[in-house]
């Protein structure tokens, strides 16, 4: 998969969220996951670096188990049913970052 690469503003934001863990997680359970980035809208556009959030392997791409948990690929619905879009988990992600690069 061929994508942008990144530059100092794009590897600090993948660092930063990476670092505060899967915001699913985080979110839902208010425990620390460690992540993988996922990329919402591919690799290859302007800003796709910065248009990403943190998500752990399981909900990254680890499947489904109804009862505990649903990956955002293949189930892209699903997840967003469950968790929200993936534009409000950036959004969150986005506040969250600015709470601890403010403190």
């Amino acid at each position: 998969m061929k994508s942008r690469s990144a530059n100092a503003v794009d590897k600090k934001w993948m660092s930063d969220i990476t670092q505060l863990g899967c915001c699913v997680c985080h979110r839902q359970l208010n425990v620390f996951s460690e992540a993988e980035v996922h990329h919402i809208d591919g690799k290859t556009k302007d800003g796709a670096h910065l248009n990403s959030i943190a998500l752990c392997y399981k909900h990254h791409r680890g499947g489904e188990d109804i009862a505990s948990y649903t990956s955002r690929h293949p189930f892209k619905y699903r997840f967003e049913e469950r968790y929200g879009t993936q534009l409000s988990l950036l959004e969150w992600t986005r506040s969250k970052i600015m709470e601890k690069n403010s403190e």
